[in-house]
């Protein structure tokens, strides 16, 4: 996590709150990152607008490279793709990480990690312990290093088959040392 003391390079790319006019630029990165799990864009506008802090882009040059999309939901529940939220569960007991998409080029620079500290940082604030997410495209290690595990279960197997066949429902206990 980045202290407040440290300078920020100009040329990097930050995470700053996702707003009304990003959603054209999400849903086009979307069918750059993820072709093979489309949605249409007011899935994608619905989510800020249900969990705003919740809802991040990564911007470089004023130019959007990256989002990420959560909001508060239920352990083990898989929300499907494609399909509208309708509301935050009242009682979430998790901050589910919808997405984390970054352009290929500019993967490699811990703007994931910089995106999973702000979402720890919110799951604190709204007061749950667990942050989840499903893995895609064999990208259980890269979760795995900021702290995710996965979940197993012939239950929750059966939710995953629309995530594709390399799907991993992930886990990060935020109480845990």
């Amino acid at each position: 996590m980045m202290s407040t003391g440290e300078k920020v390079d100009p040329k990097d790319p930050i995470w700053r709150p996702t707003s009304a006019n990003d959603i054209d630029a999400t849903t086009g990165l979307a069918k750059i990152i993820h072709p093979a799990f489309p949605e249409r864009p007011e899935v994608f506008a619905e989510k800020p607008s249900l969990f705003p802090s919740g809802c991040y882009v990564l911007v470089r040059h004023e130019e959007v490279i990256g989002y990420g999309l959560s909001h508060p939901w239920n352990l083990n529940c898989i929300p499907p793709l494609d399909s509208f939220l309708k509301g935050i569960p009242r009682d979430a007991d998790c901050l589910y990480v919808h997405d984390v998409a970054v352009l290929p080029e500019v993967r490699g620079h811990g703007s994931a990690e910089r995106y999973i500290d702000l979402m720890e940082e919110c799951a604190c604030e709204i007061g749950v312990d667990f942050l989840v997410l499903v893995s895609v495209y064999n990208t259980k290690p890269l979760w795995a290093q900021y702290g995710f595990e996965v979940a197993n279960g012939t239950e929750l197997d059966m939710k995953l088959r629309s995530y594709g066949p390399t799907a991993k429902y992930m886990i990060r206990n935020l109480k845990s040392p």
